[in-house]
């Protein structure tokens, strides 16, 4: 059987400091929303790819998982992470407002961060499970995060980048 790496994130996050990442997703979303604009917003980078308004909801997704996460990690020995599926996650996506995604998505990360910033050394390398990539530490979550960060990031910054040579 083939094992998957812990951090499917780590090749973007690669060796960047995920307390530096983490507080800049938020302004960079934000700065993102008001480039691309309303018509932009709806762009994807292909046929069959989420455009950057799903792109930003599903940060906002992932950021409420990320916080339970975090938080069952901390509170319990010998956690087993709970997986989803973001495509199904994404399926009522298209009724979901951009400007409401980033601002879940700023709040949670905000209090994200504030738990993030108090660990303690022995709470980062506290022990949790995920069913399909194994054993890993809270602080491979922290990582996750910021990898996940900049791979949706770049993909937005392509979206912008396409529609700029567009006009």
């Amino acid at each position: 059987m083939e094992t998957k790496e812990l951090n499917p994130y780590a090749r973007f996050l690669g060796d960047g400091d995920p307390l530096e990442v983490l507080p800049e997703t938020a302004a960079r979303l934000g700065t993102y929303l008001k480039e691309l604009g309303p018509d932009g917003i709806e762009t994807s980078l292909a046929p069959g790819k989420w455009n950057a308004r799903e792109i930003i909801t599903h940060l906002a997704d992932c950021e409420i998982a990320f916080a339970f996460r975090l938080r069952q990690a901390l509170a319990e020995d010998h956690h087993v992470i709970q997986p989803f599926d973001q495509e199904k996650w994404a399926a009522p996506y298209a009724a979901f407002d951009a400007n409401a995604a980033f601002a879940v998505f700023s709040s949670v990360r905000r209090w994200n961060l504030a738990l993030i910033k108090s660990l303690q050394p022995e709470q980062k390398e506290k022990p949790v499970t995920h069913p399909e990539r194994g054993t890993m530490t809270v602080w491979t979550i922290v990582e996750t995060m910021a990898g996940h960060d900049r791979n949706h990031l770049g993909q937005l910054e392509r979206i912008k980048t396409g529609l700029h040579k567009s006009e």
